[in-house]
């Protein structure tokens, strides 16, 4: 019999729990930035080195962190179901949890990708300079969706909820659009998990289960759930 598939959109809270910071802390800065001195295409052109500098840190920050218990539990989901997570976050903690499918809505900090040409990306562990370039001769950036970017990976992740037998929200305040409208792409019916320290207004829908606990407690109750389910 085939596995029933189950789908993941995985937000901050989940890498929070590894030492990342949000985007969206209590303060409105992320490390003492505004958003738009180093993540839109307009913080790129008036300051690429402040936008360089700043990613090259976050890069060491998730090198240096460690998957949690949220992401080896939604990982070791495989064993039973077939398990793909949309992830907004661009860390790997996913992967390095154990995950084998996991799409990245808005890049991944260990790649970077010419300035002019999105599809020529290349793995990056280190350090992005000024004057590093790709093979079309334009600089190299973080190979990350920037605000007012659109989201290239949009279409495939609502198919992918489109197929889902069971839909699980983990660790996002489902503010950041166009990811928190794929709730709205589920087929009817399907049990919905969300689980967020602080729940998100949601509309009411058949199958809807709030879990309201961080994402390592909040991945814990939902494997006893569906152990009790399935």
């Amino acid at each position: 019999m085939a596995k029933k598939k189950l789908v993941v959109l995985s937000g901050a809270g989940i890498s929070a729990e590894s030492g990342l910071r949000t985007f969206r802390d209590s303060d409105g800065l992320w490390e003492g930035y505004q958003v738009t001195e180093v993540a839109t295409p307009r913080a790129w052109h008036q300051n690429p080195q402040l936008v360089l500098d700043f990613y090259n840190m976050r890069r060491k920050d998730v090198a240096a962190a460690m998957p949690n218990a949220a992401h080896t539990g939604l990982a070791s989901l495989e064993n039973d179901f077939d398990v793909t997570i949309i992830t907004q976050n661009i860390d790997d903690l996913h992967e390095r949890g154990g995950s084998s499918h996991v799409m990245h809505l808005h890049g991944e900090i260990f790649k970077m990708r010419s300035e002019r040409n999105e599809s020529l990306v290349k793995e990056i562990r280190d350090d992005i300079s000024l004057g590093d370039l790709a093979e079309d001769g334009f600089q190299y950036r973080p190979y990350i969706v920037w605000f007012e970017e659109p989201v290239p990976m949009i279409q495939e992740a609502i198919k992918v909820v489109n197929s889902a037998d069971i839909f699980v929200v983990v660790g996002t305040s489902l503010v950041v659009y166009p990811a928190a409208g794929l709730v709205n792409y589920t087929q009817p019916g399907i049990p919905v998990f969300v689980i967020d320290k602080k729940i998100p207004a949601l509309s009411s829908f058949p199958g809807l289960q709030l879990i309201e606990k961080n994402a390592t407690e909040g991945v814990a109750d939902l494997m006893q759930r569906l152990k009790a389910m399935y």
